[in-house]
């Protein structure tokens, strides 16, 4: 069975709509604050609902979804509300598409990486608009749209799939996928909720609360300071962005379970989390004990302060800053970069290619040693006691493999684009991860680089955040065969 256009029209064009009033948040911002942008921010309301509307009307009635529509249609809105996403940055910036795309994708892939300078200047809308597409991104454009379709008599749970992070996309906390939706869209917002009043609590005005609690629980990175989260130089700020930056990072399934059952239990039950939270404990060690060796701390509090946020950082991709880790000595920020790979769990905010991909590729790796030594043995790979099919671990495997394969791939194009080698592998991986900052060029802002790596960059933040098969899938010829 073909795609069906007129299915894919419909829904995308209300998908538009559904996230079209998004925009009058940023807009109250500007009549508060009287910054000027209120004029601009109502005609990127209007364009975006009136593109919707447009797409919508011809197909208006009743349909359910297949998966090959599922596909397409996640595909289709991310890059469609990714471009209407940038008309703030053009009206109020005067920002060149290009740049202004690139800032729009950053923000709903929660990348955090930016080509904007003097960030502390801008007009507290934007501020804040930039913010709210990293909380929009994080938990999943889809994932909130599949909570209010069932009232339309849409079907969401291909389209479910085809957006969900990690290699567990069948799972649901309730019989019901919209019951499931609501559920992680209610925690979201709880604990973004509670991580804007720990801010305040913590000595940030209600704005910068609010604004960086956007961008913390969806382990974003935007801040609304050109020295992000430094520029409050607080012990008591850090230590709410670390806590929110772990919670983004793990498995929004377990917070959901850890909130029914009143206990935390769940955390550590859980062989992905505990196997995350072991390994950023590990990580902070070891990164705190080689900065103090190196000579660059002269207190090992110090070290392992500095090391606790940046390790926390990186490995859920949020990407926040108190010190510039592309600076550190020896292999430090190389190692960064790669531990962003690893990422945070699946069915988090997190990016990377998620801890549970991680484990099993291990555990693989151990069962084909095991084979060579025992060629007639029968090996299992076992997760929290519980086996896993075949079917997963060849998933795994092929995930690996194509991510693999599309970095090495879009890191030539952006070399061919202009830039260094280190450059280019730290923007590529920072980008694909979804983490923000980078090495060489790219350590602070993307602003020197070319138009064309841009878009380069540009498509690894959307083959990151969407798990490079969802795009991927649609250039499969295979994919549209009637």
């Amino acid at each position: 069975m073909g795609i069906r256009a007129t299915t894919v029209m419909r829904i995308a064009g209300f998908l538009c709509m559904v996230f079209s009033p998004a925009l009058l948040f940023p807009l109250l911002v500007s009549l508060w604050y009287r910054d000027g942008e209120a004029l601009h921010l109502a005609l990127s309301f209007a364009v975006q609902f009136t593109t919707g509307f447009v797409l919508w009307l011809p197909f208006r009635r009743r349909m359910e979804l297949g998966r090959r529509e599922g596909f397409f249609i996640v595909g289709l809105f991310w890059v469609l509300l990714s471009l209407l996403g940038a008309a703030p940055f053009v009206f109020g910036l005067q920002l060149s598409f290009v740049d202004a795309l690139f800032e729009s994708v950053s923000g709903l892939t929660t990348t955090g990486a930016t080509i904007l300078t003097g960030i502390d200047n801008l007009p507290p809308s934007l501020l804040f608009y930039r913010q709210e597409l990293q909380w929009f991104g994080g938990m999943g454009l889809i994932v909130l749209a599949v909570a209010i379709m069932p009232m339309l008599g849409i079907g969401g749970m291909s389209m479910y799939r085809a957006e969900a992070p990690g290699p567990m996309k069948e799972e649901k906390l309730t019989p019901r996928m919209a019951h499931s939706a609501r559920a992680l869209w209610s925690i979201y917002l709880g604990l973004t909720l509670a991580c804007a009043l720990a801010y305040w609590f913590a000595g940030m005005t209600p704005f910068d609360a609010v604004a960086h609690s956007l961008s913390t629980v969806s382990t974003g990175g935007f801040s609304t300071h050109d020295a992000s989260l430094g520029y409050f130089s607080s012990t008591a700020v850090e230590s709410v962005a670390t806590v929110f930056m772990l919670m983004g990072g793990i498995n929004f399934s377990i917070h959901y379970l850890a909130w029914r059952d009143r206990s935390f239990r769940h955390y550590l039950a859980n062989a992905e989390a505990r196997t995350f939270l072991g390994f950023v404990v590990f990580m902070v060690a070891f990164v705190a004990v080689a900065l103090r060796l190196s000579g660059g701390y002269g207190d090992i509090g110090d070290a392992l302060r500095s090391a606790l946020f940046e390790v926390v950082s990186v490995v859920t991709s949020t990407g926040f800053g108190v010190a510039d880790f592309s600076v550190w000595p020896l292999f430090l920020p190389v190692l960064m970069i790669f531990i962003s790979f690893i990422g945070g769990c699946g069915g988090s905010t997190a990016g990377g290619m998620k801890v549970m991909r991680i484990v099993l590729l291990g555990k693989q790796t151990v069962r084909e040693f095991n084979r060579l030594i025992h060629p007639t043995g029968v090996f299992a790979i076992k997760v929290g006691g519980r086996v896993m099919g075949e079917r997963v671990t060849q998933s795994v495997w092929g995930f690996f493999s194509v991510y693999i394969a599309t970095f090495v791939v879009l890191m030539l194009l952006i070399m061919m684009a202009g830039l260094d080698q280190v450059s280019a592998f730290s923007a590529i991986a920072t980008c694909m991860n979804n983490l923000g900052p980078g090495l060489g060029a790219v350590s602070q802002t993307f602003i020197g680089v070319s138009d064309p790596a841009k878009l380069v960059a540009v498509a690894a933040m959307l083959l990151g955040r969407l798990e490079v098969f969802t795009v991927l899938v649609l250039l499969h010829p295979a994919y549209w065969r009637q």
